[in-house]
């Protein structure tokens, strides 16, 4: 057994839940960038493998990765309601 109480495969990896690293990984990248996508991906991700974690573990970090989404997506609707407050959207493109 490994030190985190996984069973330790022959190649020595744990058996870590992989949708919910993928949801903790979604959720990280969605607090920095394409909020709108990663934010309910992350939650998505999160929400089955915390349905898988009873037979696969990691429901600590489909727990995070469901937090850092919702975290994601609040801070999408907080800078759009203030991009809307400030005057709108205006593309520039050169010229």
């Amino acid at each position: 057994m490994g030190s985190s109480g996984h069973i330790v495969g022959a190649g020595g990896r744990s058996t870590a839940n992989g949708l919910a690293i993928a949801s903790l990984v979604c959720g990280i990248a969605g607090v920095f960038v394409f909020n709108v996508i990663l934010g309910p991906l992350a939650v998505v991700l999160g929400y089955v493998g915390l349905k898988q974690s009873p037979s696969k573990g990691g429901a600590g970090m489909a727990k995070a990765g469901i937090v850092l989404g919702i975290v994601a997506l609040v801070l999408f609707i907080v800078l759009l309601a203030v991009a809307s407050s400030s005057g709108g959207f205006s593309w520039y493109v050169g010229g």
